[in-house]
């Protein structure tokens, strides 16, 4: 790994002795721009406290931070600041793929250390990382005699509001995050109002009036600021419980049925508390301080996974064309139909295609009760040669994406993780869909408590291991470990495409997708699944409908991000269509990633350089309402000419009632040129720049 204009620099190490009882210390820390101000303190009690400003505006009030412990006092209050150090952090690295070719991480360090004034001496340390577009903390548990095994019941980080703000939510489910995304003052969040319970495949609960992260807010100022947390490694996920009133929220940890929050023992770091800070929407999306909150990468490469488009045998499961059992009507994980997937992905350049339903285990699935049913995650259906289709697939160039669904039965995948993962390295499979629908096994677990952060961390290093990326469903939220773990390639954890085929509520609204990036995009890589030609359902599902234009769609390649873009239609919606040439064109790494112009919830715009050409690619969508913009190519090399194809709504397009055609354009732009870009309504447009021979 190369890194570039390092430096770190200790500006000071200070012993207090003094009692904070006498005399309040305070001490602060700026972002390298002086933008982002972080003051520190502890109050006459000796509570650790701290404020944020930003442009010399208060955007976080006075807010606790504190502990409560099992079998133990509280670390609350009656402590010391016995040092302070402060650094400052320039670097440059590569990512091996991602939005961009090489990130900057850059920033100012302050590290509080505490100690109990009382008899036991406990130590507690504060670290700050302040950069030009927000900050994280964490607390550090020191190796210490009174404080080994430790059991946190909750957690008290406090994040108070300056004002009552407008805010883009979802209830803070301890088990799934499928949710559409709210938008209310935070006044007027009430989770609870909008939780209905068993409401999806996943067990799901919401124990109180709290919102998951990243949770996103614009104030009355017009700044826009996100919270969210970094590195989430042995540790709990964290919502944020919402006091309406007072404008107050505190972090919330995923427990179990025990009440038991986190079980570490000394010495251990919690994840970073993340808080971005942005004057344009655009800005949270390009900042990179959560994948920098986490460690450098374990491995200086990965030959082994390139990303890629891929294929697959889903679509066909939630429109009702196949089935995953084999017991079904049709069976669609077959031999057969996965050739004519490999044969259409080779024609296409699309280098991967997905089989669900291979292996045996899928009769009456999410039944729990039914002890006879087990999933195998080596034994294929009869009619599906796995090896055969992977023999095909390397003789067109088209890599098997394995498939596990483990029905969140943790105590049976992992009996088999050894000899699954040993499969598909023999097999030399890359990559693997994981899933975990429905309740936890064991029982009185939860989906984004730590005994399931441990599980996924454990598959992840397994993956690493056997040289498999990983790209989860159902999963832990994203927060930045694929810097570390770079074999994280994705997950899904967003409520996705194929609520549009069977959910009874009317499918995704043309507004989520304009929300998605600014909330759930932040934390890393989405599974969202885009690329419906077919956007009436017909005549498979007469109920349902995805409610986005045909070119809205194609938008969502560039839009949202992943390093795996499913192309999940039928094959036969694909054949023949001009607009599949974008998807063929399109790329799924990229050199430099821009948001040339977006507002939560209505619009945006992104434009990307695929890495390794000249070839840039613009996503552009819009919520329920039709609109005109204005699209500055500025970003585009000077003094070179370009072809742009423009795959555009027609004038006639809409969601719901024109919703599949569109038109092509194709004209020569360089930087100098302003594209006038009209949107229907839940529409879109998608071009292609490539330099003109």
């Amino acid at each position: 790994m190369r890194a570039y204009h390092i430096i770190i620099s200790f500006f000071s190490s200070i012993i207090f002795l003094m009692s904070c009882t006498s005399e309040t210390i305070k001490t602060d820390v700026k972002s390298p721009n002086e933008n982002v101000q972080v003051r520190f303190f502890l109050s006459e009690q000796g509570e650790p406290h701290y404020i944020v400003h930003y442009k010399n505006e208060k955007v976080i009030d006075t807010s606790k931070m504190s502990f409560e412990l099992k079998e133990a006092p509280p670390l609350h209050d009656n402590f010391n600041i016995i040092n302070l150090e402060m650094a400052t952090t320039d670097e440059t690295w590569d990512m091996i793929w991602g939005e961009d070719a090489q990130v900057r991480n850059h920033y100012n360090a302050l590290k509080i250390e505490l100690e109990e004034t009382s008899e036991l001496k406990r130590k507690l340390n504060i670290v700050f990382k302040v950069y030009d577009d927000g900050l994280g903390f964490r607390y550090e548990f020191p190796k210490q005699e009174h404080l080994n095994d430790v059991i946190i019941t909750d957690e008290n980080t406090e994040f108070n509001l300056t004002a009552d703000h407008k805010v883009w939510w979802i209830p803070g489910d301890w088990d799934i995050y499928e949710y559409l995304y709210n938008t209310t003052r935070f006044s007027e969040i009430d989770a609870l109002k909008y939780y209905e319970p068993k409401a999806h495949l996943g067990q799901t609960y919401v124990p109180e009036n709290a919102v998951n992260t990243p949770v996103t807010m614009k104030t009355n100022l017009g700044v826009y600021i996100s919270f969210h947390e970094a590195d989430l490694t042995n540790y709990a996920g964290m919502t944020l419980a919402v006091d309406t009133l007072n404008l107050k929220m505190k972090s919330e940890l995923v427990g179990n049925s025990e009440n038991i929050k986190v079980k570490r023992q000394t010495p251990f770091e919690t994840p970073w508390r993340t808080i971005q800070i942005a004057d344009k929407p655009g800005d949270l999306i390009e900042s990179k301080m959560i994948v920098n909150l986490n460690d450098p990468r374990v491995v200086d490469d990965l030959p082994y996974f390139k990303p890629m488009k891929y294929v697959g045998i889903w679509w066909d499961m939630h429109i009702g064309t196949g089935s995953w059992d084999y017991s079904g009507t049709y069976h669609a994980a077959n031999t057969d139909y996965a050739k004519d997937m490999i044969d259409f992905a080779s024609e296409h350049n699309i280098g991967g295609m997905l089989v669900e339903g291979w292996n045996i285990g899928w009769e009456k699935w999410w039944d729990k009760k039914n002890k006879k049913v087990h999933f195998d995650f080596v034994t294929p259906y009869p009619d599906y040669d796995l090896e055969a289709v992977v023999r095909y697939g390397k003789s067109k160039g088209v890599e098997l994406m394995m498939h596990h669904e483990t029905s969140a039965d943790i105590l049976l995948y992992e009996k088999q993780l050894d000899t699954a993962f040993a499969l598909m390295k023999s097999l030399g499979i890359h990559s693997v869909k994981t899933g975990y629908v429905s309740s936890v096994i064991p029982e009185g677990e939860y989906h984004h408590g730590q005994y399931m952060v441990n599980h996924y961390q454990k598959v992840l290093e397994k993956g690493l291991e056997t040289q498999v990326a990983i790209n989860a469903h159902e999963p832990i939220k994203a927060t930045g470990k694929r810097r570390t773990y770079p074999v994280a390639i994705a997950r899904e954890g967003v409520r996705g495409q194929e609520y549009n085929a069977w959910s009874k509520d009317g499918g995704n609204p043309p507004e989520h997708l304009t929300i998605v990036p600014f909330t759930r995009m932040l934390g890393g890589p989405i599974d969202y699944t885009p690329g419906i030609f077919n956007t009436s359902l017909k005549p498979y599902k007469q109920n349902n409908q995805i409610n986005t234009t045909l070119a809205h769609q194609l938008a969502l390649y560039v839009v949202l991000y992943s390093p795996v873009q499913m192309v999940p239609d039928l094959i036969k919606h694909y054949q023949e269509h001009r607009a599949m040439q974008f998807i063929k064109d399109v790329g799924v790494d990229w050199n430099s990633s821009k948001v040339l112009d977006a507002e939560i919830g209505e619009f945006i715009t992104i434009a990307r350089q695929e890495k390794g050409t000249d070839n840039w690619f613009l996503g552009s969508i819009t919520n329920e309402n039709k609109r005109t913009i204005q699209v500055k190519l500025d970003f585009l090399e000077a003094g070179k000419t370009y072809v742009a194809r423009l795959y555009k709504d027609r004038s006639d397009s809409h969601y719901m009632n024109n919703p599949e055609v569109y038109d092509m354009e194709e004209k020569e732009v360089n930087s100098h040129t302003i594209l006038e870009l009209h949107l229907a309504e839940g529409g879109g447009c998608a071009i292609s720049l490539m330099p003109k021979l």
